[in-house]
């Protein structure tokens, strides 16, 4: 199982980013047609949101979509406004002490589910860098101010009125210089499923917060995130995910920014169920202060900084196993649509893994819901 990682550097959006796109969309549309994408929010409804919530983003979007060839169906899915449900999984963890301060993140999921781009821009006229998802939102990233962000599914698959959760981050990333006016923004503008988001800023603060399906922030007591909430609220799949483990070897990590990397670089935060849809795919290390970012993977480390970003391209093997997709194209999403993830929710719930193959050509459910307030 190969995942080809690239280094873009593109300021604007141009024909760097419309060669992705064109590689990537087939696989996507098909995903999204196969999710109930379809069903959803209209192209104006869509853009709507957007202007609502995230204005300042609105120039780049219609500037995607015009690349992308301007149709309604795409117009749509990079809207990301209730989109299809999806996935994943994740640790996170931001300590600071008088002198420094690192937010470090393991991205857990299948490689065949992982675009592997690493992109530097300034769409907004400001340096942003991070890993790109759904071709231009971000998993995790930092900006020229310091601030960096990262998420981690919350555990939960129910949806409701809100906006993919990686065009937020790339909202925050493009619009905010702090912690504290980043948490401002995740209390206003809803996402779609339950997300936790990690923070860090290059003031040494950080923060932890739990978002709602639909709108509503709850700020966490420590700046460590894995695949659950709070009290009362219901997980999927935390046996198999280990979820309750992980956090709570966060939280019994000591404050020391420079050797938290390291913690991450072990089990059980680093996992090698890849077959299995859970495998480590990366460790990033963000410095704010230096604006840096260190992507280890399958122990090889990637490092790059905002002022000396160096495109270039890593592949790394992740064993011979089972695949769905064919990665070194991208990411699958027409296979990944095909999958009855109900069955392997229910499965990992019991402490089940099976190669995420048994799983194809079952339930195409789409579990979209009807967003028009906008």
């Amino acid at each position: 199982m190969e995942l080809t990682f690239d280094a873009v550097d593109e300021a604007r959006p141009g024909p760097k980013w419309k060669a992705r796109w064109d590689r990537s969309w087939p696989a996507y549309e098909a995903w999204f047609v196969a999710r109930g994408g379809d069903l959803g929010p209209s192209r104006q409804t869509c853009r709507r949101a957007m202007q609502h919530h995230m204005p300042e983003l609105l120039p780049t979007y219609d500037r995607l979509v015009a690349l992308a060839g301007g149709s309604d169906r795409a117009a749509r899915f990079l809207s990301t406004w209730c989109p299809p449900p999806y996935l994943g999984g994740c640790s996170i963890s931001a300590v600071a002490n008088k002198k420094d301060v690192r937010l470090v993140r393991n991205y857990d999921l299948s490689p065949d589910l992982n675009e592997g781009l690493l992109l530097r821009s300034a769409w907004s006229g400001r340096p942003v860098m991070g890993m790109v998802e759904f071709l231009w939102g971000l998993s995790d990233g930092i900006n020229a101010a310091g601030l960096t962000v990262a998420l981690a599914f919350g555990g939960r698959s129910d949806t409701g009125e809100g906006f993919g959760i990686t065009t937020i981050l790339r909202y925050l990333l493009e619009t905010c210089d702090t912690v504290d006016q980043a948490l401002a923004v995740l209390k206003r503008v809803p996402s779609h499923m339950a997300y936790n988001v990690v923070l860090a800023d290059a003031a040494r603060r950080t923060a932890s917060v739990e978002l709602s399906p639909g709108g509503g922030m709850r700020r966490m007591p420590e700046a460590i995130a894995t695949n659950h909430q709070g009290p009362g609220q219901l997980a999927d799949r935390p046996v198999f995910t280990r979820s309750f483990e992980r956090h709570a070897c966060l939280a019994r990590m000591p404050a020391k920014p420079r050797k938290l990397n390291q913690r991450f670089l072990k089990p059980p935060l680093l996992q090698d169920r890849y077959a299995e849809g859970f495998g480590t795919l990366f460790t990033a290390e963000y410095d704010p202060g230096a604006k840096s970012l260190g992507l280890t993977m399958r122990g090889n480390r990637w490092d790059q900084a905002l002022d000396a970003f160096e495109e270039g391209q890593r592949v790394v093997d992740y064993g011979a196993s089972p695949a769905i997709g064919a990665p070194l194209d991208g990411p699958d999403w027409s296979k990944a649509a095909q999958v009855d993830w109900a069955r392997v929710g229910r499965d990992y719930a019991n402490g089940r893994g099976r190669p995420i193959e048994s799983y194809l050509g079952a339930s195409t459910a789409s579990g979209q819901v009807a967003c028009n307030r906008w």
